[in-house]
This record gives structure tokens, sequence and C-alpha cells, in this order.
């Protein structure tokens, strides 16, 4: 797979807001990516995120954005308006919202009423596993990402160019399959032919 190709996954998750009662601050924050759980692609083409692939990348200057718009941007690791930490169970984060910015505190009051419930990250891969099973599926495991962003998403999708490349990659891999069994054939042929 091409490294080059800037990737985004999104996962439905329970976002939650908080507000300091003693003060003006309020939060975002839940998990932007979980470890361990498959995810279909496409039929026959799962993925799954390794526990430390985001070991490398987390000192990163990471962005908190809305909907992947550069333009809107929430928090971020070098302000201190961003924390980012893994656990067990995934990557989570804390957006500090800037009360002072419609679109965040907007965007706080949709997460707060359970209208916006998702998120996704942008990153490129730069180690995985891949396991081509007997059964005729593919399952990457993304042992080593370099992050760039987190986004509160309405709508997170996979980017086309990063599932394209990945169905590319599949389309490559059954075409030498098909290509080493026709050689396998024709010598099996050959074979009996000259016995």
């Amino acid at each position: 797979m091409d490294r080059k190709i800037r990737q985004s996954r999104s996962l439905q998750t329970k976002l939650k807001t908080r507000a300091e009662p003693d003060s003006q601050e309020m939060y975002i924050e839940g998990y932007f990516a979980v470890f361990g759980r498959e995810t279909e692609l496409w039929p026959g083409a799962f993925e799954e995120i390794a526990p430390e692939a985001f070991d490398e990348t987390l000192s990163n200057d990471i962005r908190a954005l809305i909907n992947h718009d550069t333009t809107l941007v929430l928090g971020r690791t070098k302000a201190n308006t961003l924390e980012l930490k893994t656990d067990n169970y995934g990557l989570w984060g804390r957006v500090k919202i800037n009360t002072n910015d419609t679109d965040a505190v907007n965007l706080y009051e949709r997460v707060k009423r359970g209208d916006v419930d998702q998120c996704s990250f942008g990153f490129n891969i730069l180690e995985e596993i891949t396991d081509w099973r007997d059964d005729g599926t593919v399952k990457w495991t993304i042992t080593k990402i370099d992050l760039h962003e987190v986004s509160v998403c309405t709508f997170p999708a996979y980017e086309d160019t990063g599932i394209q490349a990945r169905k590319a990659e599949v389309d490559q891999h059954r075409k030498r399959q098909l290509e080493q069994k026709k050689k396998q054939l024709r010598e099996r042929v050959k074979k009996c032919l000259s016995s």
C-alpha cells in the first residue's frame, strides 16, 4: 500500500461533554480509535488497529477538527487545548472548547444533545501486517500510525483514496494468485501428457 495516501477511519462512539462547575471551561471527550476491533472495509476485507499503533505519534502536533475541516480547529496538542492518550481500549482524547468560538460552542451543544456522536482520525499508515486468509478474505493490522488529526464528525466516512488503494492491493494479490494457479495447472497438465 502506498504510505503517502492519507487515511481516515471513523468510529461511532459515546462522545461526552463536560463543563467545569467553578469555571467557564467546557470539554468534548471520548475515544477516537478502538484497539483490537476488526472493522469490515468492504465484504471480505478487514482492518484492525494494534494497541501499539499510536506509541510513536502522540508527540506530533495534532489538531482536533470539526468534520476534518482544517478551517474549523477545535484544539491542538501544541496549544494544550487537545489532550490525547492511549489505554487498553483505544485512543482517548479531550478537547477544551473555546467559549469565544461559536462553531466550537455550537458543536459542544450538538454533542451534548446527542445530535453528533461520531468521530474520526486522519493519519498515514507507517507499518502494518497483512493476513491473506485461506477463505479468500484479507485483514490488515495497522501497527504504526503517523497521526495528523482527530475529528468530531456528523457523517464520518472512510477516505475513498485509502479504500481504493486497499482494493487495488487486494486485486493485485488475487491476480497473482490466479496466475500462480494457472501455472500450477499447466505444469500438472504437462506432467500428465508426458507420462
